[in-house]
């Protein structure tokens, strides 16, 4: 994969998609920061299902405290893992208000250290809230990265820093949403859609459908 065929891949991905976001629903970086640790392991559908209940009611670092985390867990409960991220998320919300003034912060490493937050989370705050061009490479991205040979890696990791290296800079703050769409909704893990995939000719998967 040459760097010209990565430009065309990002200039057609983003003329297709041409304002690519979340699709979780918050209305400020603190939502965003509960909504994506609410979402490891679990759909973004059904965390705004959770959420549309939770946030009218707490949507604070206090109001979430306010509640404890048994209250916590009522709004949660049909969320995959809901007692782990229960307790993760009321340390977190102790943990923003002692140590960032109830603000959520807008580095990496500060970011990790909140517990629940890892790096791909951290990734996502930094690009979805706060504009930074970082990527986090979920399971849509490592595939397609995958995939298409756009950026190739045994593991996230590799995959993320190959990213950040080949990412033309004019779509890197946007690459993150590109990738995890054209993975949610084209380049599917069980059948892709190449017949309706509008970078077939591009992408160096050896099994095209088409």
């Amino acid at each position: 994969m040459n760097q010209t065929k990565r430009q065309a891949i990002f200039d057609r991905l983003a003329a297709a998609i041409p304002e690519p976001t979340t699709e979780l629903t918050y209305s400020s970086p603190f939502e965003l920061l509960i909504a994506v640790v609410l979402s490891a392991q679990a759909t973004d559908k059904g965390v705004n299902k959770a959420t549309a209940q939770l946030f009218p009611i707490a949507n604070t670092p206090e109001s979430i405290l306010n509640l404890g985390e048994a209250g916590l867990k009522e709004h949660i409960k049909t969320i995959g893992l809901f007692n782990s991220k229960a307790a993760n998320i009321i340390q977190l919300c102790r943990q923003v208000l002692e140590k960032h003034n109830g603000q959520v912060p807008q580095t990496r490493d500060e970011l990790e250290a909140l517990p629940g937050v890892g790096r791909k989370t951290a990734n996502v705050i930094l690009n979805t809230a706060f504009g930074y061009p970082t990527i986090a490479v979920d399971t849509h991205i490592f595939r397609v990265a995958n995939r298409t040979r756009i950026a190739p890696g045994k593991n996230v990791l590799e995959v993320e820093r190959k990213l950040d290296k080949y990412v033309p800079k004019a779509h890197k703050k946007d690459a993150h949403h590109l990738l995890i769409l054209h993975g949610r909704y084209t380049c599917t893990a069980r059948k892709p859609k190449c017949q309706d995939c509008i970078i077939a000719d591009l992408c160096e998967f050896k099994e095209k459908s088409v």
